[in-house]
């Protein structure tokens, strides 16, 4: 859904800067593993499953509910329905109007003001959804979209072949909704044929449609952020016959479906409205099984073999609910050979510049893209559709991505079908666990979409992918395999996505640590005296990871700048002498240094005899070695040393700032460190109080410290002077 609150203040219009709009990491802790890492998740399920019990529904019992001369508009009947909540917004602001043979039917929720009308619509009010007599009434929120259930099942009951599923400030483009959608479908084989993405690339499990509609740069609600920066276009495409799109989403000239997050950092101004034009001539797409994209409830069309699939979940946000249906719905799909479409712009809505809090998305941000991975996975064994649609729904319950109420609404909802009559579709065999037929020569079809102009920060988007694009590609590559560990010393509440949005475009994953866990933002806990004991938990988590780069939130890293290192070896600051420096032992006044002294000799001690040598050949026994650690990278082929040497370091209380420069020691000699990594730092220990960040920070260097991200407006401070070195963040502020 669009925006549609209206927060004013500065702080809440600042927090979606956030540097969104380049995502490109396949992989996002936050986004993508929604806190937790996955053992932990299995054991939370595990521990769910046992404690949920399972819904008992006997189907052949169900008692039929017909529609009854009592019930409300008892004289009512369509084939085709247009449903929509009866907001209380003014009536200029809802331009939805009766297409020629649709049936308009609105929805009231407690927000709905008395005497509400629409022209040409029939409202079902609370107390007519209560008259209805269908279970899963009882299951919905007293306001909000959900309530669209009770008018779904009305229509299905009522006749209905085709369920449009809409909003009241979205215009038809054209007033004829038939022209726009495939409402009657021809499933004969050999019908018409449609453009299909391809299926070469099986990792390839979601995908932004906007690009096809020669908006690349715009994504839609719902879709990973991490995703949002692969504007390129598609190689090719292949083709499938038609008559399976049993679930249609349209496109939105105008303001399309997007999130707070690109809402508020495409914006040049507060006041700008948005304008956006979609290609209408680009042909429909489909979307092959393994793959999918957002779907949402203001714009979307399914058949009668897709009704199961328009039932709203009831514990999540209002701006998640229909996301997760739409996930959900796809995965089903592919359950009866269907799959999803998409089409041309078919509305158009104006921008009235009102937005919602970036919290109402938590439950899309938090799990979308775990959630799109799970559903990869799932697969059941059970004999109907129901039967399998209700698994499903037990194993999202388990696995938290919505609550034991959308369960017990799932069972209800599908009883509610087979009491109206509703026929189960049968299942088919899945493609995806099929071998996939090779992609011929001929089977390949070319679509080059057009890039349309797009106004947005002041800036109009035309031409050819730019230089930076091919800059972002390279940096990804380099560093595509590598997971970032970020420790955060400010709030995690202001800053910790804003990490994960920056360096996510970069790196295969951003791990977030911190003194304060916030296990909806997936921060997991970890103190920083102590930080590197924690690190070997990230790297079993991550077990095919080329490398780990540890970072302080207070050092910013300019990655452009390391394309040369080699990842093979490790990487340390031991030649900045601001951060690296020898402590003699011997007569040292310092209790501290002298405590931490007699527990490396322990800890060296202990170690293997080869980590011994190598520690004592850099270092003797008369000294410890002091680094603060803020920054340093260790590949693939030291991790296991790194995880040994902490498990024999045990309980013993070695600083942070001593352990690391210690373990490096052990690991390797300082001669084979990588010198052409983390040597050019800016590092302004004492930055007097006049002076910002902006006046230290350079490009050029590797990294630079210190700044200081307590807030999203420091967040777009520190995008500014990044831009630089990285152009392609202007687009963000």
């Amino acid at each position: 859904m669009p925006p549609h609150a209206s927060p004013t203040s500065a702080r809440k219009r600042v927090v979606y800067v956030l540097l969104a709009a380049l995502a490109s990491a396949p992989f996002i802790l936050l986004l993508i593993h929604g806190g937790g890492s996955p053992s932990a998740l299995c054991r939370d399920a595990a521990r769910a499953s046992r404690r949920l019990p399972y819904p008992s529904v006997a189907w052949s019992r169900v008692p039929p509910l017909p529609a009854l001369p009592t019930s409300p508009h008892p004289a009512l009947r369509a084939s085709r329905w247009i449903v929509f909540s009866a907001s209380p917004h003014h009536p200029r602001r809802r331009p939805l109007r009766a297409a020629p043979g649709w049936q308009l039917l609105a929805v009231a929720d407690e927000a709905t003001p008395a005497g509400w009308s629409h022209p040409g619509a029939v409202l079902l009010t609370l107390a007519d959804q209560a008259l209805l007599g269908f279970r899963s009434v009882a299951f919905l929120p007293a306001r909000g979209p959900a309530r669209k259930a009770a008018a779904y099942l009305f229509a299905v009951q009522r006749g209905a072949r085709v369920i449009y599923d809409a909003d009241a400030r979205n215009a038809v483009v054209g007033g004829n909704l038939s022209r726009h959608f495939d409402v009657d479908l021809d499933q004969r084989q050999g019908g018409a044929v449609l453009l299909q993405y391809s299926h070469a690339d099986p990792n390839r499990t979601v995908v932004n449609p906007y690009a096809h509609f020669g908006q690349p740069s715009v994504w839609p609600r719902g879709l990973p952020l991490e995703k949002a920066g692969e504007i390129g276009a598609d190689e090719f495409y292949t083709e499938i016959f038609g008559g399976g799109q049993f679930i249609q989403q349209g496109l939105c000239n105008g303001l399309p479906d997007v999130d707070a997050l690109f809402y508020f950092t495409r914006k040049s101004s507060e006041m700008d409205a948005f304008d956006f034009l979609f290609d209408g001539d680009a042909p429909k797409v489909a979307l092959p099984q393994g793959m999918m994209t957002p779907v949402n409830s203001v714009n979307t069309l399914f058949h009668s073999a897709a009704f199961w699939g328009l039932a709203l979940p009831v514990t999540v946000s209002p701006m998640a609910s229909d996301i997760i249906r739409g996930y959900w719905a796809q995965r089903i799909l592919w359950e009866i050979g269907g799959y999803l479409v998409m089409y041309p712009p078919t509305v158009h809505r104006i921008d009235n510049v009102h937005a919602h809090p970036f919290h109402d998305e938590k439950d899309i941000h938090v799990n979308v893209g775990r959630l799109i991975k799970f559903l990869m996975e799932w697969r059941s064994s059970k004999q109907t559709l129901f039967e399998r649609i209700l698994d499903l729904s037990y194993a999202m319950t388990v696995e938290r991505f919505w609550g034991k109420k959308d369960l017990l609404f799932m069972a209800a909802w599908l009883q509610d079908l087979v009491a109206i009559g509703y026929r189960q579709p049968r299942l088919m065999s899945l493609e995806i666990d099929r071998p996939r037929a090779t992609i011929g020569y001929g089977d390949k079809k070319e679509f080059v979409p057009k890039k349309l102009p797009s106004v947005h920060l002041g800036v109009e988007e035309i031409g050819d992918v730019s230089s930076e694009i091919g800059n972002l590609i390279k940096w990804r590559k380099h560093f595509g395999d590598v997971v970032l560990i970020v420790h955060c010393t400010e709030p995690v509440d202001r800053t910790a996505l804003e990490w994960r949005l920056l360096y996510g475009r970069i790196f295969r994953a951003v791990v977030i640590l911190s003194e304060q866990r916030n296990s909806d933002l997936a921060v997991e806990l970890s103190n920083l005296a102590q930080a590197y004991k924690y690190l070997p938990q990230v790297f079993d988590r991550f077990a095919g990871a080329q490398g780990f780069l540890f970072l302080q939130d207070h050092m910013v890293l300019n990655y452009w700048n390391l394309l040369n290192a080699d990842k093979a070896k490790l990487w340390i600051t031991n030649q900045v002498k601001e951060l690296w420096s020898d402590v003699p032992l011997q007569g040292n006044k310092i209790e501290w240094f002298v405590k931490q002294g007699d527990m490396v000799k322990k800890a060296v001690g202990s170690f293997p005899s080869h980590y011994q040598s190598n520690y004592k050949r850099s270092v003797g026994e008369d000294k410890i070695i002091h680094c603060s650690s803020e920054i340093f990278y260790i590949p693939q082929r030291h991790i296991g040393d790194f995880s040994h040497l902490v498990k024999v370091i045990g309980s013993l209380d070695i600083h942070h700032s001593i352990a690391v420069p210690m373990l490096f020691l052990a690991m390797d000699s300082p001669s084979n460190f990588e010198s052409k990594a983390l040597t050019k730092l800016v590092y302004r220990a004492d930055l007097p109080s006049n002076t910002t960040f902006a006046t230290i920070y350079t490009a050029e260097a590797h990294a630079v410290y210190p700044v200081k991200v307590q807030n999203e407006m420091d967040f777009v401070k520190l995008v500014r002077v990044m831009a630089s070195g990285d152009p392609f963040l202007l687009e963000l502020v």
